[in-house]
């Protein structure tokens, strides 16, 4: 990496920023397994048999990629709902290259520079370059790709390492102020799994990474990150639902039994009790207590808890984190005050608000790997997404606008073909020299007459011009 650069321009590589680290453990205990371990002279009593107030707590997940994704992705609906809904729309989009004229966009064209994020990998294509793309986003906060040849290699996020260098802090080039990217290190099969590192230049590398971290200078951030204790809730009262059909839909409770209640009588009593009132198949059973048993209702059923708008309060903070509308995810609360107009409101507010910076920030990306036309960019087409057709009618206004403004241009004296390039682009200063000199004959000067006469005629006024067919 360091021969790409003159000598001396960096030295020491400081290996900065690197991955979560995923260290084996041993496996911890549930508090529900932990509960089951309890147990009176030498007999094992699991405590759920006896009062269903104890519950299992959330572990907060580990803060890598593969904890967001067998956490979060793979057991939160909610989650996994916003990122659909992200990764659908996102992969929806095509890169065409961008004109630049005097700083301002031109028109979009293509070449075959493109072929390469067209197929990206063999049977691959740009929707799932993209979808790869915002799923690694969206649980790591980063996306890298390289290009071997006339592919694109995807690398998964936590195996990737970023290299800087600095000529001004030899001991630790990361909080040098001159700082910079001095190239990739891939570790197959993750940091510590002993593999050869895999080096990578700069300009071989393809970073997208929209939201920054802010406590790092190059890598991005999860969307989830701020929203961990907010997924956790939603889990959990999802794990509360389940148990509360899993012990017969009734309140929690617990049964107390006199002193004298002898061990035999005891675990019997427990049995047939488990046996006759746990489960879904047996809810709202009547209970039918003997020997003095005594039940005691614990805690609140669902309607004391406001169990919809507990829980749909949390997934408008998830949604919101994630940039997307809830009406657009079809989360309860986003429903509940959904109309048309709102949810039109709520499509154009996803796809300017979240989208398009999005497919801006990712092309600028991939630009790094692909060979980009001079006085040009690469950059996305979302004329052909369905999902943004329903602007159709807003487009037509436009459009009426524009003719206006193109009829106006043209009878001042401008080039017609010129008129339309500049409209369309919104770029008036491609008119300049674009004139025919020519002029609206409203736009003479007072007193001017259009057809002077002959000079020949001694002032005589001109013979009007005969009518065809008109006998002479």
């Amino acid at each position: 990496m360091a021969a790409t650069k003159s000598p001396g321009a960096v030295r020491r590589f400081f290996l900065g920023e690197p991955p979560s680290l995923e260290l084996e453990r041993a496996q911890a205990l549930s508090l529900q397994q932990y509960l089951s371990y309890f147990n009176y002279n030498g007999h094992q009593y699991p405590l759920s048999g006896l009062t269903t107030t104890l519950g299992s707590k959330e572990e907060e997940p580990t803060a890598s990629f593969q904890g967001y994704v067998e956490w979060a992705y793979y057991n939160n609906p909610v989650v996994f709902a916003c990122m659909e809904v992200r990764r659908a729309l996102f992969s929806e989009a095509r890169f065409q290259f961008r004109q630049l004229r005097f700083g301002r966009p031109g028109d979009l064209f293509g070449n075959a520079d493109l072929s390469i994020l067209e197929t990206p990998w063999p049977n691959g294509t740009t929707g799932d370059l993209l979808s790869r793309a915002i799923q690694d986003v969206d649980l790591a906060g980063n996306f890298y790709a390289a290009r071997q040849g006339a592919q694109i290699m995807r690398m998964r996020p936590d195996w990737v390492s970023i290299v800087l260098g600095s000529q001004m802090d030899e001991d630790d080039p990361a909080l040098a102020l001159d700082a910079e990217i001095a190239g990739y290190l891939y570790h197959p099969g993750g940091y510590f799994s002993g593999e050869e590192p895999v080096p990578l230049l700069p300009e071989q590398v393809c970073h997208f990474a929209p939201t920054p971290d802010p406590l790092a200078r190059f890598r991005g951030m999860s969307w989830l990150t701020p929203v961990v204790r907010e997924v956790m809730a939603d889990s959990s009262m999802t794990s509360h639902r389940q148990e509360f059909f899993e012990n017969g839909a009734t309140v929690n409770l617990a049964i107390g039994f006199p002193a004298e209640t002898s061990k035999q009588l005891f675990d019997s009593y427990v049995e047939a009790f488990k046996q006759k009132h746990e489960g879904v198949a047996n809810a709202y059973k009547t209970a039918f207590l003997g020997g003095g048993a005594q039940p005691i209702p614990i805690g609140s059923n669902m309607q004391q808890i406001d169990f919809k708008v507990v829980q749909g309060a949390g997934e408008t903070r998830i949604a919101a984190a994630a940039g997307v509308p809830p009406v657009i995810v079809g989360l309860s609360e986003g429903l509940d005050a959904a109309t048309y107009s709102n949810y039109s409101q709520a499509r154009r507010r996803f796809a300017d608000g979240t989208m398009r910076p999005l497919w801006r920030n990712v092309a600028g990306s991939l630009a790094t790997i692909i060979a980009v036309p001079g006085a040009s960019e690469l950059w996305y087409d979302d004329r052909d997404i369905p999902f943004l057709q329903d602007d159709m009618m807003d487009r037509a206004k436009i459009q009426q606008s524009q003719a206006g403004t193109i009829n106006t241009l043209i009878i001042a004296g401008y080039k017609p073909d010129s008129v339309i390039e500049a409209v369309t682009a919104g770029d008036f200063s491609r008119l300049i020299d674009e004139h025919t000199g020519l002029f609206s004959v409203q736009l003479q000067p007072a007193g001017t007459d259009p057809n002077p006469p002959d000079p020949a005629s001694n002032g005589a006024p001109p013979t009007p011009a005969r009518p065809i067919g008109a006998k002479t």
